[in-house]
């Protein structure tokens, strides 16, 4: 029976996937495995969409990091994955960028050849540390 690795993100409202650890806590830092543009239910947002599925990473990772009680302001590194043309990473990125309201913390904006589901074109990930 496949069962997902942490209960406590299901709790949160983000899809169950099997076998897949959402983040791992190492004292006061979050590592955050990719977040992809799923709903609660499972559903990939707007298939083919760099600027939707970016937002839906975002809220996704967003839900993730207040669950484990880090706020936005700890997110110290992204990493934003996608597919497509060059425009869908200029598109991906103005949905971060304003995500952030204009202040990114340090990133990487990647394109790559495919993800993980069909019509999926953004993934993102992070490093999340509170301060001392």
């Amino acid at each position: 029976m496949d069962t997902p690795m942490n209960e406590g993100e299901l709790a949160a409202g983000l899809a169950q996937t099997s076998n897949y650890r959402y983040a791992d806590q190492v004292g006061r830092r979050l590592f955050v495995a990719g977040q992809v543009p799923r709903d609660g239910a499972a559903n990939l947002v707007a298939p083919g969409d760099p600027v939707a599925q970016a937002r839906q990473c975002l809220d996704n990772l967003f839900t993730l990091i207040a669950h484990h009680g880090f706020s936005k302001g700890d997110i110290h590194q992204l990493t934003v994955y996608v597919v497509g043309p060059h425009q869908n990473l200029l598109d991906a990125w103005g949905a971060v960028t304003a995500c952030f309201d204009r202040n990114v913390p340090p990133a990487t904006l990647l394109g790559v050849t495919l993800l993980g589901y069909v019509d999926q074109v953004v993934e993102i990930d992070a490093v999340v540390e509170r301060a001392v």
